[in-house]
């Protein structure tokens, strides 16, 4: 006798959505997220849809209805809670749109819980479309199967960011004149952190010295070689993960 299938498969189209699921509930996908099901994964009544909702987690839903513009989707099996996420937030200078939207993708994948944009003296860019930033962490967070988002936030000048930072989280500043070096730094870490990384030309000279002056504020160095924006963001951020995040065996 044939052994029944695994339901949901494991090629089951992902989706975040913006509806908290329950099995009480139906939903209804429309506009892109319906193209995709429909014209791209060509989903019909009865086929399995992994949706996540940033609250209870991931569900197996099945297929109620497959129309032209819109998807009737009923949850049936939830698979697993909302991942934790330590509290561990990025805060990148922006760079060029390509670059920013790799470490959109990076940082999500490697499990930030908040992604807090700067615009310091020497960025190219000023301006994040959110929308757009949002629909990125989004599809990253499906190709990796995640069951959580980061928040991405308004981007914000640096002195704002040092006059508003909170009492109670450290910022470790990528510094690229130096200092502990970042693994050292990473592992006595207790508690809520963040780390700020420059631009595409660095930071200039009364910006590095108002980081350093802020109470909460610890200069690290990312290695001997000088790092590119994007490759500085996520290479702190699989250090940080590494010595102080969730990559740690705790048995």
């Amino acid at each position: 006798m044939p052994a029944t299938p695994a339901w949901p498969p494991k090629s089951a189209p992902r989706l975040f959505v913006d509806t908290e699921l329950s099995s009480d509930t139906t939903v209804q996908i429309e506009g892109n997220q319906a193209h995709y099901l429909t014209k791209v994964m060509r989903v019909s009544p009865g086929d399995a849809v992994i949706l996540c909702d940033d609250v209870t987690g991931e569900w197996a839903a099945e297929v109620v209805e497959a129309g032209k513009r819109h998807v009737t989707l009923q949850p049936t099996h939830h698979q697993r809670p909302r991942e934790p996420v330590p509290d561990f937030w990025l805060c990148p200078a922006l760079l060029k749109k390509d670059r920013f939207d790799m470490v959109l993708e990076k940082a999500t994948e490697l499990g930030v819980d908040r992604i807090a944009p700067v615009v310091t003296r020497r960025c190219v860019a000023d301006k994040l479309n959110l929308d757009r930033a949002s629909a990125i962490v989004t599809e990253a967070a499906e190709q990796c199967a995640r069951t959580a988002l980061p928040q991405v936030a308004e981007p914000v000048k640096l002195d704002a960011l040092l006059r508003e930072w909170p009492d109670d989280r450290l910022l470790f500043f990528a510094d690229e004149e130096g200092g502990e070096p970042a693994a050292d730094a990473f592992c006595y870490a207790d508690g809520p952190a963040a780390l700020l990384t420059g631009p595409e030309g660095g930071f200039d000279d009364a910006e590095r010295e108002a980081i350093r002056a802020h109470p909460n504020a610890r200069p690290i160095s990312l290695g001997p070689r000088i790092l590119r924006g994007e490759t500085a963001a996520i290479a702190g951020i699989a250090v940080w993960m590494a010595e102080a995040g969730d990559w740690i065996d705790e048995e």
